[in-house]
């Protein structure tokens, strides 16, 4: 059985693991791959935006089944375009990937189907932006406010203002110097700023029913005590007491069903992996944005928990048979913790050769990569922003944070950075 992950980070690294892991017998393909991934699979040079590359490759090595990792691809309608050749694989239509890839539709989708989230208004350009700030919506003249581009703008399309000056700011910086690319930010949101602590649910869905997976907690800031620019992600945490039954019962019944069944209503039933970001305050949870597919740094402490044959979700997402599927869980809890390149999320070194990797036999982790590719002389060396994540599960979350740290004092590159809070602060 031949399989096709698309992709290249840490997110693709986890999915491959548990796919080796829970059926060792598959064989595994990746396009593009990094280097940690050639571990786990052929990695393939084709670009994830290629459609009609990576669908001739499909073709040509007889593909059993293709899951999309990012968001760009499902955005752009990589599952509309292999469908249309009868070539099987797993995530969202492009009309459900929506979602994710148009922040305006997404707030629209929550208000028509009253999901519960945060006041925002849209403006069409940098005037009417400044209007709306003006209008009073959002509370008192300088009350924080978040600027989020519509469109996809990795990781640099959400600003939380907390002063007037910073939100028009981020409006000119979006709007009219283009940092998140003049496409995604033709429009922005700017929706009041809520007051709580982050969490993230995600689910399997086939169309007709879901599976949840373990809730997590993402850390999204650079700097320790969450300070500093947003990143794709630090780190995450996962553990059985995230959530309460009664909190995560009311996450079912008031965003997660309505937004399943707000899919099938309005024509593009949901099918692959759904991300909710929420945010927890003092009146109840708040949708704060989908992903459409498992998040990164999310899915590597997630998946290291999975008991249930990854291959076997991802054919009964493909077919529609969720409900006839027990998934199971190990019990406990897990943390990814990034290492990332100096200077990153802005302009970073790249190079450095990692040292430490071949010293981790008995610190009860998997290091998951994320930017990493071979020099000529076949060292690994870090070459992305978000470097590696190292990643445990334990009984407990102090145990499982323990065993990341112990293991990232083994390993060494110049420039290398990571936060030593992960799972200590409420996240952000």
């Amino acid at each position: 059985m031949k399989i096709l992950i698309i992709g290249s980070g840490g997110r693709e690294h986890a999915i491959l693991w548990a796919l080796r892991n829970s059926a060792p017998g598959l064989d595994l393909y990746c396009a593009p791959g990094n280097a940690g991934i050639e571990d786990y699979a052929t990695t393939v040079s084709i670009p994830v935006g290629d459609h009609v590359a990576l669908a001739r490759f499909v073709e040509d090595e007889e593909i059993n089944l293709t899951f999309v990792g990012p968001e760009a691809p499902l955005v752009a309608g990589l599952v509309d375009f292999f469908e249309g050749k009868n070539l099987p694989i797993v995530g969202p239509s492009a009309a459900a990937a929506r979602l994710e890839g148009s922040k305006v539709f997404a707030k629209d989708f929550m208000a028509r189907n009253k999901i519960p989230t945060a006041v925002y208004r849209v403006a069409e350009s940098p005037a009417e932006a400044l209007q709306i700030l003006q209008s009073g919506v959002f509370g008192s003249f300088d009350s924080p406010v978040v600027v989020k581009a519509d469109g996809l703008a990795a990781g640099k399309g959400v600003v939380v203002a907390s002063s007037r000056g910073e939100a028009e700011a981020a409006i000119t910086d979006l709007m009219v110097n283009h940092l998140a690319g003049a496409e995604a930010a033709s429009r922005v949101v700017l929706e009041e700023a809520l007051v709580g602590v982050e969490a993230s649910v995600l689910l399997f869905a086939d169309g007709k029913d879901f599976v949840l997976m373990p809730a997590a907690r993402d850390h999204k800031r650079i700097g320790e005590n969450d300070t500093g620019p947003n990143t794709g992600g630090m780190g995450s945490i996962t553990a059985d007491d995230l959530l309460s039954e009664e909190l995560l019962n009311h996450v079912v019944a008031e965003m997660i069903e309505p937004t399943l069944e707000g899919a099938t209503r309005e024509g593009f039933p949901f099918k692959g992996v759904l991300f909710l970001g929420l945010m927890l305050t003092e009146a109840g949870p708040k949708l704060l944005e989908y992903n459409v597919r498992f998040g990164d740094p999310e899915t590597q402490a997630i998946l290291i928990r999975l008991k249930t044959d990854l291959f076997a979700l991802f054919e009964a997402m493909r077919v529609g048979e969720l409900a006839k599927l027990k998934v199971d869980w190990e019990q406990g809890a897990s943390a990814c913790v990034i290492a990332a390149n100096r200077g990153y999320p802005g302009k970073y070194e790249t190079g450095g050769v990692i040292t430490g990797l071949d010293q981790l036999g008995k610190d009860k982790v998997e290091v998951f990569h994320a930017g990493t590719s071979f020099s000529p002389d076949g060292q690994v060396t870090a070459t992305g922003g978000r470097v590696i994540g190292v990643t445990s599960k334990a009984a407990n979350l102090p145990e499982a944070l323990a065993n990341c740290y112990r293991a990232l004092e083994r390993i060494h590159w110049p420039g290398m950075q990571f936060r030593r809070d992960i799972g200590k602060v409420r996240g952000n």
